[in-house]
């Protein structure tokens, strides 16, 4: 009778093959965060590479007096909101560290999927690195703009500096200074919408504003004496929603309708914020903004001037 040969391969068993996979999930814990933090440095010096490409850019636009391209946009690659690889942060001679908060020459911080504005203040006469998060998905609006920036890259600040006071109405006719404005917007600025004006002070930060509205003065349906909802930004920081009403003025013989009428005294400006609540964004405060003009039964007539 033949005697039966034994199996003498073995596998593994379920005990081993769960140590064998622990261990792999160890080793995991440990290699995955390291690779994803190489990863990250990576993409933010790339970004990094971007940016100081479109600072050169800039200064050179700037040495040669091409107005047009004294703004670059960089799109940044990194993952992670702030700085991962490294603190402070040089560009160009200029160093910055996050304990500085916004300086002259830095707004901001970098964020996933952000941008960075790079740009030449003409009132301050530095090039501004403007670290940007990312618009509103699906959204035709830039609601991480400065919009007090458009202002300040016109030099016209510097050029208004003994008139303590000015006013300039988006729908001005014959204006030199509105021109200059519109220059200095992009596509996606909420000022391409609308009507607005900055108005008050060119030399005091806390006494000059933003008036903005969704609403189109200048048409026959709304004209002058119309009470109309606006977003009122202070160039010292924070959104309030307030409401104006239109009026008329005259430019060199030529009547129009602003946004709000003559505003005399730096007080006044504060009665379209005084018990308003401040919104820290453009973004929650244009929510709020579009919350009034849906849900007010004043202002329902204006539904669809409202950008998306």
């Amino acid at each position: 009778m033949q005697k039966k040969e034994k199996n003498t391969c073995k596998g593994f068993t379920l005990v081993e093959l769960i140590v064998v996979l622990v261990i792999l999930a160890i080793l995991a814990a440990f290699m995955i965060p390291a690779l994803i933090q190489y990863i990250e440095r990576s993409l933010e010096a790339s970004d990094l590479i971007e940016v100081r490409a479109a600072y050169i850019d800039v200064l050179t636009a700037v040495t040669e007096q091409d107005s047009k391209n004294m703004s670059k946009t960089v799109r940044l690659k990194q993952k992670q909101d702030d700085w991962q690889s490294r603190d402070p942060i040089t560009i160009a001679g200029v160093t910055h560290s996050k304990a500085q908060g916004d300086t002259a020459n830095w707004k901001g911080i970098p964020t996933a999927g952000g941008e960075c504005e790079v740009y030449y203040d003409r009132a301050a006469a530095v090039i501004v690195f403007d670290w940007k998060g990312k618009s509103t998905a699906d959204s035709t609006i830039d609601w991480n703009e400065n919009l007090h920036g458009i202002l300040d890259r016109t030099g016209i600040l510097k050029t208004l500096k003994n008139n303590s006071n000015f006013e300039i109405d988006s729908k001005c006719p014959n204006s030199t200074m509105v021109p200059l404005v519109e220059k200095e917007m992009r596509s996606d600025s909420l000022l391409k919408n609308g009507t607005w004006a900055f108005l008050g002070s060119s030399t005091n930060k806390s006494d000059r504003y933003l008036f903005w509205t969704s609403v189109d003065v200048a048409t026959k349906a709304v004209g002058a004496g119309k009470q109309i909802p606006v977003i009122v930004s202070s160039a010292n920081g924070g959104y309030y929603i307030s409401e104006t009403t239109t009026a008329t003025r005259v430019n060199n013989g030529q009547s129009y309708v602003a946004i709000v009428d003559h505003i005399y005294s730096y007080s006044t400006f504060k009665n379209y914020i005084k018990d308003k609540t401040r919104y820290d964004t453009l973004a929650e405060a244009y929510a709020a903004y579009k919350e009034q003009v849906e849900n007010d039964v004043r202002f329902q007539q204006y539904k669809n001037t409202l950008p998306e």
